[in-house]
């Protein structure tokens, strides 16, 4: 053995030695809020602690584990500051018990958290019920109230946070029967105190948060938005996953993030946000929408019945983003609409997704104030700015079906540069219509030449699907009836064409202004249903398979 080898050897021992020496030592603390008490060791669940307010006094090590006893209801909220554990030997905080019972209950009305993780590393919280229903019985002034709290503040940094297979539901910051006003909906992002499911706050400067994966966790019923994420200006949130969690009957937004980049949003259920069940509810949201923020990946995902005056899309692309993709996702009966991009917004798609009865919202009822749409080019950048509109969006191989009770609106901004819309089905039933962008104030109706536009090789069930009056038009279109499996249905399988002879694909070229095109590439070898899209990538979000 050459002395290299040696002491590459004698440096493994060591870091082994030190990883178990950090495991033999870490401690279990148990907790039970009726049998335990804070006098106690804590240290089994016979000697458990009574309080959460009590893990403030322990001097937390890697490896060690925060259990709360199943079945039980603890009043408080748990708080880990300045914590490190390591990638081996994590903060575990979770239930202990009879897995029969629920899992235990954090009980956090008058706090600012259920549980709040600030300026840590490694800490895993699971399999934990947490609610917070109005003001409790303390007398604090937070700015709001959320289920699980993810922050650093300035100087500071947050990582490597798991939190899985959480339900979370009734976070309100106000007692049952406040009442928000009729102005409250149509501010921006609404300005009053509110509940939230979970959250992740840097947006100070000099402060991040990286490698948090929120997984399998059930969000419902509470005033605002059910996963919310919030960076700078420098998108001081990165590498952020968000995978196979149920969010429904929020009153704002299913999942938001602002200042964020490189994103993995998959296998996730929104449902009903923009809920107006509760008072203390805000009443609008789209299921999903990004502001400021790169590279976002979001595929796989039902996006179902967002409700709200405004915005309210299944999911859209708010302003000041770049490669942003949508692909694979089921979009249906979202008041707002399917696809919708917003201004100074670059490079961003929708590809292989599936809308069912968007954009029914009809201006000037029950209080809309825009109207719905099935697709949006908007020049919108905020009411301080001028209109620009976004450059280089990719619309392709999707299947939107509209039934004929609902009126099919089309806005697309004249400051628009670089449209694809291309390989796509408009099976739209009844009337289409164009009308003017109205995120706050109108787009001009001038008329302007768009640049670099494709609008090639779409199926349209009827030749008067598309206005018109519009500035763009399309060309080498296709029309008739595909002969969907169970049009009208709520699943991606009714969307089944059982007709190919006018399916046939292009290929999609970049804009002719764009030298970067898309995020993970222009062409997909699977459509929608996971079948292989090969030489043709056909009409539609799903590529017909002729039967032997």
């Amino acid at each position: 053995m050459n002395l290299f080898s040696y002491y590459r050897l004698l440096f493994s021992a060591f870091f082994l030695t030190i990883c178990l020496s950090t495991s033999l030592f870490a401690k279990d603390y148990y907790f039970h809020p009726r049998l335990g008490s804070d006098a106690q060791s804590g240290l089994s669940a016979e000697e458990a602690f009574q309080n959460l307010s009590k893990i403030q006094s322990l001097e937390l090590n890697p490896g060690d584990r925060i259990l709360l006893a199943s079945g039980e209801e603890f009043s408080g909220s748990i708080l880990i500051d300045k914590f490190k554990g390591t990638k081996e030997n994590p903060l575990l905080i979770q239930s202990f018990g009879d897995s029969a019972l629920p899992f235990a209950l954090i009980n956090a009305a008058g706090e600012e958290a259920g549980v709040l993780i600030q300026n840590s590393a490694y800490v895993q919280v699971k399999n934990l019920r947490i609610k917070a229903n109005g003001k409790g019985r303390t007398e604090a002034s937070f700015p709001m109230r959320v289920g699980v709290l993810v922050r650093s503040t300035k100087g500071n940094s947050t990582s490597n946070i798991l939190l899985i297979d959480l339900q979370i539901e009734q976070i309100f910051y106000e007692s049952a029967g406040f009442q928000r006003g009729a102005a409250e909906v149509k501010t921006a992002n609404g300005t009053q105190k509110y509940g939230w499911g979970i959250r992740l706050m840097a947006n100070g400067q000099d402060q991040e948060i990286e490698q948090v994966e929120i997984k399998n966790c059930d969000i419902r019923n509470l005033a605002h938005t059910g996963i919310k994420l919030t960076g700078n200006n420098q998108q001081s949130i990165r590498n952020i996953t968000i995978t196979g969690n149920q969010v429904e009957q929020v009153g704002g937004p299913g999942i938001q993030m602002s200042g964020v980049k490189f994103v993995y949003v998959a296998d996730n259920l929104v449902s009903h946000s923009g809920s107006t069940d509760d008072s203390r509810k805000w009443g609008r949201g789209s299921g999903l929408w990004t502001w400021g923020s790169s590279m976002v990946l979001i595929e796989k995902n039902q996006f179902l019945y967002s409700n709200g005056p405004g915005d309210s899309a299944g999911a859209h692309i708010d302003f000041n983003c770049d490669n942003i993709i949508l692909q694979y996702n089921l979009s249906a009966y979202n008041a707002g609409g399917f696809c919708e991009i917003l201004g100074n917004n670059y490079n961003c798609a929708y590809r292989y997704n599936i809308s069912v009865n968007d954009g029914h919202r009809v201006k000037g009822e029950n209080g809309a104030f825009q109207e719905g749409k099935t697709l949006w080019l908007s020049g919108y950048q905020g009411e301080k700015k001028p209109r620009k509109g976004p450059v280089n969006s990719y619309i392709y191989n999707n299947t939107i079906f509209v039934s004929g009770d609902i009126v099919s609106k089309i806005a697309i901004d004249n400051r628009s540069k670089g449209v694809l819309i291309a390989n796509n089905i408009f099976h739209i039933e009844g009337k289409s219509q164009l009308v003017a962008g109205d995120q706050y104030k109108p787009d001009d109706e001038s008329s302007r030449e768009l640049k670099d536009v494709f609008f090639k090789n779409n199926m349209f069930l009827h030749a008067e699907n598309w206005p018109n009056q519009a500035l763009i038009q399309p060309e080498d279109s296709h029309f008739g009836n595909v002969d969907f499996t169970n049009p009208g249905g709520m699943s991606v399988e009714d969307y089944i064409p059982q007709k190919s002879e006018m399916l046939k694909g292009i290929a999609i070229p970049f804009l002719p202004a764009d030298q970067f095109g898309l995020m993970k590439g222009m062409e997909l070898k699977q459509d929608i249903l996971g079948n292989p899209i090969g030489k043709n990538p056909g009409i539609g979000a799903i590529n017909f398979i002729e039967k032997p």
